[in-house]
């Protein structure tokens, strides 16, 4: 029994190397996160008896805790700044991940130079980039600042000797998928790898106060490329995207441990770098010399900003057996949902039709919000009707037709009324406790006309197309 017993302890155990599950036997896919090739052969755990070592500094009242050195400091890009909640706070490492080409390196040296003609000492170390090729780029975004210094590195160790050397209050590193670890094994952007060099670069900022942005990698679905653990590792995540045919940037947040984490801030790729653009709702609707049939502009919210977006319909008749059903910037799935509702709900037969639906400006509506400008943009093009041009339309579309409330209602509409439209189709199943204003108070408060749609067929007459 004895000997039984000193097998089992000393017996191997298999664990992921993403999150930490454990198992009696090694199988090929984790059975926690679901990742593939991360478990590996590991010792048997121990019982281990913790001492009582030395503190860093002793615990205290939260209330007598100074937070002056958790104070944001400005970037001096408003719509980054806005993103962020106010700016950069020192000792925060923020990772900032996009598709290749998208602009993480002329966004960065931006906001570098920019900490820098602030008076703070920036440090700028790329690991993708030689020295001269980063110069080139600074030159042509006027990014040539005195205290804005260049380093070109791969090993952690490096980078840390170039901290000491410059005493940065501000830090780039791009990439961290580039940085390898002196002591760890495994190539550079291993899970491994990426990990440790993460975990050493939070310790430098929290030790040293140093504000950190890491420039991160994404795969080809779009997720941030490494471990899951890197996400829980830094202070706030951002995720850079854009269209590839299109200058227009947006940065938003998905984890801020300082801010809000459903902002978003808008630039444009120029020629000479990338700029904030802080009134962006121009980008997405159309400017027709007369009204046109097949269009209808909505409202969306990208995080807690209200953006107007202009919806396009093209309905023709087609010879094929099955109709052609194309979108772009909208859900397909929604889409076809809409046209299923149009037929069964309000009489308009697409069976024999083919429909184009997309969006101006290559901007991507992801919210139900638009269920209704759909609807209405499509009957206009069936009608060859075209609807008012001070008219918006605001909805979620039910499968029995009903038109559904959405969120942000009175925001939305002040936005349409800001930018000069005088009338609104909304929801009407406004509740009378709802936070949201009623109809007649939009109207009186911003000079909006509403009309309350309690299906879709009601809808479509108040928008002239009945």
């Amino acid at each position: 029994m004895a000997k039984a017993a000193t097998q089992a302890k000393g017996k191997s155990a298999y664990a992921c190397s993403e999150c930490g599950w454990t198992s009696a036997r090694w199988i090929g896919r984790c059975g926690e996160c679901q990742a593939w090739g991360t478990v590996a052969e590991v010792g048997a755990p121990k019982a281990a008896r913790i001492t009582a070592g030395p503190v860093s500094s002793p615990a205290m009242p939260i209330a007598k805790v100074s937070a002056i050195e958790a104070e944001s400091r400005p970037t001096g890009i408003g719509e980054l700044d806005r993103v962020l909640g106010g700016g950069v706070v020192p000792g925060a490492v923020i990772l900032l991940a996009g598709e290749p080409g998208v602009g993480k390196s002329t966004l960065l040296l931006e906001v570098a130079a920019q900490s820098a003609r602030g008076g703070e000492r920036t440090l700028y170390v790329s690991g993708e980039e030689s020295a001269a090729q980063v110069r080139l780029r600074a030159g042509r975004t006027d990014a040539l600042v005195d205290d804005l210094y260049l380093a070109a590195e791969t090993d952690l160790g490096a980078v840390v000797g170039q901290v000491d050397a410059v005493e940065p209050s501000f830090l780039v590193i791009d990439s961290v998928q580039t940085m390898a670890h002196p002591e760890v094994d495994g190539a550079p952007g291993g899970v491994t790898q990426v990990r440790e060099v993460t975990g050493a670069l939070v310790r430098l900022a929290k030790e040293r106060h140093i504000a950190v942005v890491l420039v991160g990698h994404v795969t080809k679905d779009g997720a941030i490329a490494g471990p899951r653990m890197l996400e829980h590792l830094v202070d706030v995540v951002l995720a850079f995207d854009g269209d590839r045919h299109s200058g227009f940037r947006m940065v938003r947040a998905t984890k801020n441990r300082f801010g809000p984490s459903d902002e978003v801030g808008c630039f444009d790729m120029v020629d000479t770098g990338i700029v904030e653009v802080t009134d962006p709702t121009g980008l997405f609707v159309s400017e027709h010399a007369e009204p046109v049939a097949g269009t209808c502009v909505t409202v969306m919210m990208e995080g807690r900003r209200p953006l107007l977006a202009e919806v396009q319909a093209l309905v023709g008749p087609s010879a094929a057996p099955q109709p052609r059903r194309t979108t772009s910037g909208l859900e397909s799935s929604r889409v076809a949902m809409v046209l299923a509702v149009l037929g069964n709900r309000a009489g308009l037969k697409l069976t024999d039709q083919e429909v184009y639906v997309a969006t101006v400006g290559g901007v991507k509506i992801t919210e139900p919000v638009a269920d209704l400008s759909v609807a209405i943009a499509v009957a206009s093009s069936v009608m060859d009707k075209p609807i008012h041009p001070g008219l918006i339309a605001i909805g979620e579309v039910g499968l029995a037709g009903e038109v559904r409330r959405v969120g942000g209602l009175e925001k939305r509409l002040a936005e349409a009324a800001r930018l000069g439209f005088t009338k609104a189709i909304i929801p009407a199943d406004i509740p009378n406790r709802s936070r949201e204003a009623k109809p007649m108070d939009i109207q009186k408060k911003y000079g909006l006309r509403t009309f309350a749609a309690p299906d879709l067929r009601s809808a479509l007459s108040a928008a002239g197309l009945a």
